[in-house]
């Protein structure tokens, strides 16, 4: 919305004197103004509340700093200007702005459809069921505490673990001899779980038994000397911890559903499209009349 703004609404909101709100501002529930109520009318064309309120809800956060007298006047006016414009137009709008509002149309159409689409998805029983599947009834996660020291040669990390079976203090090596980041606080990697690490270095880890030392490995960072603190087993979360995270899925998983089934059941000829040079995108001047 906010780039559809001229420099006369911007102009307008910094020029606007308060003035007196409507007397429906003050007024009960009973009897209060709705969208459709008349806030102007231009050479027979109203400009309604909601007409107002949508250009008011597509304003940068900035804006609401604004005193609601001057927003108010600010908006009412811009939309009076566009109005008299409008009905006073020399020529029809060009053709690329009328592409540009059927694109408008057909995105704020579809947004309507993806938030009730997406909406419908997240009904209590569908996020618990979502909880269970994923938290409750997935087996039990271990998780690995681990440190590591960093070389460039597989000599340089056998060194290194001849040095630690002889009793050398892990940290202290790492501060010296790691070229990775967790050098400096003596290769400590801290907690992390299956999948989050390359699988050499994960599968060395799972490998040994708390307080063991690896053998030299290789991943396409260097040679690593692993030695492994600790395990646990991960604690499951509570239904609101991740309750954001669940939504997100189940919106995802519905809108990926219906996509599927809407492109199943439509007749859909690209042939034309596809035979184009896609380069044929940069040609802006195909919008010129």
């Amino acid at each position: 919305m906010f780039n559809r703004l001229t420099a006369i609404f911007a102009a307008t909101l910094l020029a606007a004197t308060p003035l007196t709100l409507p007397a429906w501002a003050d007024q009960d529930t009973e009897g209060a103004p709705t969208a459709e109520t008349v806030v102007a009318t231009v050479n027979g064309t109203d400009i309604t509340l909601g007409h107002m309120i949508v250009l008011r809800a597509g304003l940068p956060e900035q804006f609401a700093q604004l005193p609601a007298e001057v927003l108010y006047r600010g908006i009412l006016d811009q939309l009076v200007q566009q109005t008299l414009l409008q009905q006073k137009m020399t020529a029809e709008v060009s053709l690329a702005g009328r592409l540009a509002l059927e694109n408008e149309g057909r995105a704020i159409a579809a947004s309507e459809e993806i938030a009730r689409i997406t909406g419908n998805a997240l009904s209590d029983a569908a996020i618990k069921d979502a909880f269970e599947a994923k938290y409750l009834n997935a087996p039990e996660e271990t998780e690995y505490k681990a440190a590591h020291i960093l070389v460039e040669t597989e000599e340089e990390a056998a060194a290194l673990v001849a040095q630690l079976k002889d009793g050398a203090d892990f940290a202290e090596l790492a501060k010296e001899h790691s070229t990775g980041p967790s050098g400096p606080s003596g290769g400590e990697l801290g907690w992390f779980s299956a999948g989050m690490m390359v699988e050499p270095f994960q599968d060395a880890v799972e490998a040994l038994e708390a307080g063991g030392i690896s053998d030299p490995v290789q991943t396409q960072f260097g040679w690593h000397v692993i030695r492994l603190n600790e395990t646990r087993i991960k604690d499951r979360p509570d239904l609101e911890e991740v309750r954001p995270e669940l939504e997100e899925e189940l919106q995802q998983a519905a809108m990926t559903a219906h996509l599927e089934q809407l492109l199943a059941d439509a007749e859909i000829d690209r042939t034309a499209g596809d035979a184009l040079d896609p380069s044929v995108l940069n040609q802006f001047d195909l919008l010129e009349e």
